[in-house]
């Protein structure tokens, strides 16, 4: 991967790093927090109640994994251009609008994460107070 900074001195590996990193400790504060929730269950009326949020997990989840599936796909369209055009001079052998594209795109990823992972952390401080 380059080593090219992006924006905020950080680069492509670095975000990428990160943004599986978090994915994965997102995963694992989803999982352990299904697992608490299921203790609470002792009626079918605790169900009706809990069964909600903990599908609400699912769908953060899923959502993250779409995330991430995205920016494979970012990664794969930068090595797909770098390995045609090598001798280019173009930084990432990529032309301008596709570097734009590219640049819209991960962004795009990076802010949904976030926004995903603001909700998550809101639902985890709502659902913990309400106990």
């Amino acid at each position: 991967m380059s080593k090219d900074k992006m924006f905020d001195g950080t680069n492509f590996e670095d975000l990428a790093k990160d943004i599986y990193e978090n994915q994965k400790l997102k995963k694992t504060q989803i999982d352990l927090l299904i697992q608490e929730l299921h203790s609470f269950i002792q009626t079918a009326e605790d169900a009706l109640m809990i069964a909600p949020i903990i599908k609400e997990y699912f769908d953060v989840s899923v959502k993250n994994d779409e995330h991430l599936v995205k920016l494979a796909s970012v990664v794969q369209r930068y090595v797909s251009k770098s390995n045609e055009s090598k001798s280019d001079d173009n930084a990432f052998g990529l032309s301008d609008k596709e570097k734009d594209e590219l640049m819209n795109t991960l962004k795009t990823t990076v802010n949904d994460l976030q926004k995903e992972s603001d909700r998550i952390d809101n639902l985890q401080n709502k659902n913990f107070k309400g106990n």
